[in-house]
């Protein structure tokens, strides 16, 4: 029988060879503080092009400098970047795969130390690099330095920044962009209900705190008719009053109207004390739950064999599975797991490491 992870996948006009995918992983890795790619990126993702992935999503890329995770993530805000952007696309593309970057402005959570061995923990202060953070509203995200409420001019601001970036990402000659609201971040802080306690357009039901969200989709599609938008979104807070995946379902079908093509869906980030029940592909539910609004879905979380993969797209679960550590632990996985499901690796097979692959 054929392998269903390993067939094409078709949004909008572009057709990724695979379903198997890579998920966007923050590397802390612009050591110049100044949002550029390093060698280090280079490298990182096209060898996971050349290992058999259909789409290489690059991590969560800030929007704007107050927007990055940490002073060591990645920005896509001026020309010198998106030209040391197209670098890594030209790389994915040479190696057979799609390349998508993943555009995010990180809120309250940003200006946070990296998350790499020896780092502190908790908020940059401005005098070692870090800023302001802004929010919807003026809650901190446990120990984080308290946000400050964005105005609405911001909020529109901030909108038209991730328009912007996508409109870098594509003259850069990416294939897709992915619009981060998940994991606590400033689209997910929108949308929460335990995050979001504005009263005006921006706040109130979910409709108004998706509208942040929204916005952005419907601005990157009339801006791009053909460019397949994905949305990454957390289906669950994992706490009482928070957001569910029936929440998410619905947020789903709207952004499908703004013109997504994709969720992306995660769970979890929003509250530090959340206990979530992590185990082998323990969102896979979840992404079940949000396809039922009739739009693809990818599912990611602890998926770790072909076989696991391969059910999950074979039962109709989602339309892709995005590995994220088992491609850290191994940048071929694709060629193991096409071998072990198919055997047939001539399409993906790079001509420098057949003997390794026979």
């Amino acid at each position: 029988m054929a392998s269903q992870l390993f067939s094409p996948l078709t949004l909008r006009n572009t057709e990724f060879r695979n379903r198997m995918w890579v998920s966007p992983m923050c590397q802390y890795s612009a050591f110049e503080r100044d949002g550029m790619p390093t060698d280090w990126h280079l490298g990182h993702y096209a060898g996971m092009a050349r290992g058999g992935a259909g789409l290489v999503i690059v991590e969560a890329t800030g929007v704007v400098p107050e927007g990055r995770i940490s002073p060591e993530c990645l920005g896509l805000w001026n020309d010198e970047q998106q030209t040391a952007f197209a670098r890594i696309a030209e790389l994915v593309h040479a190696a057979g795969a799609k390349a998508a970057v993943q555009l995010g402005h990180a809120g309250r959570k940003a200006s946070t130390y990296p998350m790499l061995p020896d780092a502190k923990d908790g908020s940059v202060p401005e005098l070692e690099g870090g800023w302001e953070t802004v929010a919807p509203s003026s809650i901190p995200f446990g120990e984080l330095t308290t946000p400050r409420a964005l105005s609405v001019g911001e909020i529109e601001h901030a909108v038209q920044a991730f328009i912007t970036a996508a409109t870098r990402a594509k003259a850069a000659g990416f294939d897709a962009v992915e619009i981060h609201g998940a994991h606590g971040y400033l689209g997910h802080q929108f949308l929460s209900p335990l995050s979001n306690v504005r009263e005006d357009e921006y706040g109130g039901d979910l409709w108004g705190r998706s509208r942040f969200l929204r916005e952005i989709v419907a601005g990157v599609r009339h801006e791009h008719p053909e460019l397949p938008i994905l949305v990454r979104l957390s289906a669950t807070d994992w706490v009482d009053g928070g957001l569910t995946a029936e929440d998410i379902r619905e947020v789903a079908g709207w952004l499908q109207e703004s013109g997504a093509d994709l969720i992306d869906v995660s769970s979890g980030g929003n509250v530090p004390s959340a206990k979530i029940p992590v185990g082998a592909g323990y969102q896979a539910a979840l992404a079940a739950k949000v396809r039922e609004a009739g739009l693809p879905v990818a599912t990611v979380g602890m998926i770790t064999t072909a076989q696991q993969a391969e059910t999950l797209i074979r039962v109709g679960t989602a339309d892709a599975v995005c590995v994220a550590r088992e491609w850290l632990r191994n940048p071929y996985l694709g060629l193991h797991w096409a071998k072990e499901l198919r055997g047939d690796l001539d399409s993906l097979r790079p001509a420098q490491v057949w003997r390794a692959f026979r």
